[in-house]
């Protein structure tokens, strides 16, 4: 079983959610990260996205645009995103999952890609601008490499898609909580819980929510209804706001445990 699988079904067992925290590696530096991602596990983070910096973050808003700009000046790619996980992998066994896109993974080389992914601990890609229908090769070294990969599915997914992305995700499926980028959203779309539901009837493998969530009390109206709860951009801006402050570890370690109280 992998650690991604190990770890919904501990929760599925406990009839409690995942919470999944997302950051930008590199941001404010590799090192800054690989403290915050063990310090997110002490917290109660139970599997984290690291978000691998690129130039035009297609589904990204603002604040992850900006982090990956900050991660992008200091020469951060995917190589060091994939040597900071083998770094880590001596410290944890927390799932790490990669969130990309796919120019970097191309040009990286898809196979060299997945093996060396694999070899350095990482668990599975989640590749927004990869659509099922082109992924067959991805999907290939993927599955090759022991590695799961994560697609989306969105408000305006119809049951065709659903299906089809069901079919073919391994891991989780990431469900896309707005029609948009990501970013803080002060409310969330009213018929989320409805749509949960749907893509829960269907999915074979556990579904988590994402985009636009930002506090315990949006984590706790979802939780009951999702198999895991991401946050990014709160995280982000919080990185981004103490990145010079001696205490950002234990202050995105706090937020952390905050979000954990809503699960």
């Amino acid at each position: 079983m992998s650690r991604i699988a190990e770890v919904f079904a501990g929760k599925k067992k406990n009839k409690k959610a995942a919470l999944i925290p997302f950051l930008t590696a590199g941001d404010p530096s590799l090192d800054h990260t690989a403290e915050l991602v063990l310090e997110m596990e002490r917290q109660g983070a139970d599997l984290i996205e690291l978000g691998v910096p690129f130039s035009d973050p297609l589904a990204d808003g603002p604040t992850i645009q900006a982090a990956s700009q900050r991660a992008l000046t200091q020469g951060v790619r995917l190589e060091d995103v994939i040597g900071l996980v083998r770094n880590l992998r001596s410290k944890t066994r927390i799932p790490l999952v990669l969130m990309t896109y796919y120019n970097p993974v191309l040009q990286y080389g898809l196979k060299r890609t997945a093996r060396k992914a694999a070899q350095a601990g990482v668990d599975g890609f989640i590749i927004p601008d990869l659509p099922p229908e082109e992924a067959e090769e991805w999907k290939k070294e993927a599955d090759k490499a022991g590695l799961d990969t994560i697609f989306l599915l969105a408000p305006t997914s119809d049951l065709d898609r659903i299906k089809k992305v069901t079919r073919l995700s391994s891991g989780f499926i990431y469900y896309v909580s707005v029609t948009g980028i990501t970013g803080v959203r002060k409310d969330l779309p009213g018929d989320l819980l409805a749509k949960l539901k749907l893509v829960k009837k269907h999915a074979t493998v556990p579904v988590s929510v994402g985009f636009g969530i930002s506090t315990p009390e949006q984590v706790a109206m979802l939780a009951p209804h999702a198999d895991g709860i991401i946050v990014g951009s709160a995280i982000v801006n919080l990185i981004a706001r103490h990145a010079e402050d001696p205490q950002l570890v234990p202050i995105v370690g706090r937020f952390v445990a905050h979000l954990k109280t809503g699960i």
